[in-house]
């Protein structure tokens, strides 16, 4: 009768990973991707809304730099990347080397940027995308 038992066991330094360990393992595994994805997507919407506001941002000190050479609020944002002339005929600029393009991707996607400006001599440049909307100033 010991001989049925000792035939059943494993050899001594023979051990094993039973079925069950290894789906414990895969369901721990499982539990911990379900919980870092989201987390990780969420880090992304907060980088492209982050990188959204510096852009417009530079963009607002590049139409603050125009305004105070000129004397004028610029028509549209184009006007930023060329060389202007002021009344006094001195020359500068370009006040941005180009128009930064929006953030890739998003739910919903950016889209391009917004400027508006008022003969009060106010503007706004917004951005939209993420679900969120960035107006500056």
């Amino acid at each position: 009768m010991n001989d049925v038992k000792r035939s059943q066991r494993r050899p001594v330094g023979q051990g094993g990973v039973t079925l069950i360990e290894l789906i414990i393992v895969v369901a721990v595994i499982s539990i911990v991707a379900a919980l870092a994805v989201p987390l990780y997507a969420n880090e992304e919407a907060r980088a492209r809304i982050a990188e959204a506001q510096a852009r417009v941002r530079t963009l607002a000190c590049a139409v603050n730099l125009y305004t105070a050479h000129m004397g004028t609020l610029p028509v549209h944002l184009a006007v930023l990347t060329t060389t202007a002339v002021n009344g006094r005929n001195e020359s500068a600029g370009p006040f941005a080397p180009s128009i930064p393009p929006p953030p890739w991707g998003g739910s919903p996607a950016w889209g391009a940027y917004v400027y508006t400006s008022s003969t009060a001599g106010t503007f706004s440049i917004t951005a939209s995308g993420d679900g969120t909307t960035i107006t500056v100033p």
